[in-house]
């Protein structure tokens, strides 16, 4: 039997927000590898409102975002579906980090800018598929 949610899919969404911003403060301070960490756990925490308010149950205590979109039966716009796809494979190294120097060399400030510019269209996706 499913227990009671912690926190209603609102608040999911609240830290989403918060962690998006997080993304944002990141990368002014050029931890660019962070800053895609960021957007990945903000995508995950939408995803996670959306299970909730969709399935009514707590969501499970997973990462991969591949996964609430399979369990949502998301009907993704192709660019979004390889977006986050993409950033899903991001969780691992942005996660834990095998080289410092070499994360540091792989996310510049370019390529951050543009996984933080799509998390943003991710989220707004996710979030109009909750009213």
């Amino acid at each position: 039997m499913d227990t009671p949610s912690r926190k209603p899919p609102e608040e999911w969404f609240l830290q989403s927000d918060y962690d998006m911003d997080t993304a944002g403060s990141m990368f002014r301070e050029s931890r660019y590898f962070y800053a895609v960490f960021m957007c990945h756990l903000s995508i995950e925490k939408a995803l996670k409102g959306l299970y909730l308010a969709r399935m009514k149950k707590e969501p499970p205590r997973v990462h991969s975002l591949m996964y609430f979109v399979d369990e949502l039966q998301l009907e993704l716009p192709s660019e979004l579906d390889a977006f986050l796809t993409r950033l899903n494979g991001l969780s691992i190294p942005t996660r834990y980090p095998d080289e410092l120097r070499r994360m540091t060399k792989e996310y510049d400030r370019t390529r951050t800018d543009a996984v933080i510019e799509q998390s943003r269209k991710a989220l707004e996706w996710l979030k109009s598929r909750s009213r």
